[in-house]
């Protein structure tokens, strides 16, 4: 019998990595709690307020960490409490398959090291479909916090470093959830490798501005709300991952001018912090 609660935050895109497999992202304070129960017996069970989440991202995940013998002695009970809204290009996947990992790896391995705990979750995201590249820029905003630029073909972090935290990120959570053709992304492939080469020298508003604008165009957005919010004060805007959010990242006394550029448009508004917070887990 033993229990293990990790916590890992959420993060917006700065480049998506669709076009290239090279991204970048900033983690941001939105966090998803798992907590992970094991009692005699055997199976997984997964406890979760919301029902759309992919069972099969969060067995997979599991099985990348425990043995096949621990979990024939095990009866595992998953518990997932989440502030991320889930399907808006928000990191909701890879903070809960990180966080599943973390939890699991506290229990059963706890001498994996991070780059073990985090490719458990992007090798399960890509076997479960859930991530067309595996969202190792993801996993490692959400794991490891600030500005993270990496290759995801590689698995390697190129850049990373704290982000500023004086600042917030507006994001706008639509009604209509449709997304564009993410193939489509592919045209604007060098588009994509300029931003990501200006983000790997650290330009990272340069880096989120031609991603929005180009990802908005592609991703049924309209590229017009990118340069409205860089008007108002947003240092860096841009669709987040494949979209449908938009995320503005800007001081605190630009909140109300930003939000008043979302709000002629139907949907929600959340204001979270950027975040430095590492992953965490301990025993409870």
């Amino acid at each position: 019998m033993a229990k293990a609660k990790a916590t890992v935050h959420g993060a917006v895109s700065l480049v998506n990595a669709i076009a290239n497999q090279k991204g970048a992202t900033l983690g941001i304070d939105l966090k998803v709690e798992a907590t992970i129960e094991t009692n005699p017996g055997k199976g997984i069970s997964i406890q979760s307020e919301n029902k759309s989440l992919s069972s099969r991202l969060i067995n997979k995940t599991i099985e990348k960490i425990v043995s096949k013998k621990d979990l024939e002695q095990n009866k595992i009970t998953v518990t997932l409490v989440s502030e991320i809204p889930t399907g808006y290009g928000l990191k909701s996947s890879s903070a809960i398959s990180s966080a599943i990992a973390l939890a699991c790896a506290k229990i059963f391995k706890p001498k994996l090291t991070d780059q073990q705990i985090l490719l458990a979750g992007v090798d399960a995201s890509i076997e479960t479909k859930v991530s067309i590249t595996g969202a190792y820029d993801d996993a490692c905003s959400c794991y490891y916090g600030g500005f993270n630029v990496t290759d995801n073909a590689k698995k390697k972090r190129i850049q990373f470093e704290k982000g500023p935290a004086n600042l917030i990120a507006v994001i706008f959570i639509p009604k209509n959830r449709k997304r564009g053709n993410l193939k489509k992304l592919k045209i604007l492939s060098s588009v994509f490798e300029n931003a990501w080469e200006l983000a790997r020298k650290a330009n990272y508003w340069e880096a989120m501005i031609i991603n929005g604008l180009a990802t908005a165009s592609i991703l049924n957005s309209d590229p017009k709300i990118i340069t409205d919010l860089l008007e108002k004060g947003a240092m860096g805007a841009s669709v987040s991952g494949n979209g449908p959010s938009i995320a503005a990242i800007t001081k605190k006394e630009n909140e109300s001018a930003i939000k008043k550029v979302f709000s002629t448009l139907e949907g929600n508004i959340i204001v979270s912090k950027i975040s430095n917070k590492k992953a965490e887990v301990h025993e409870i």
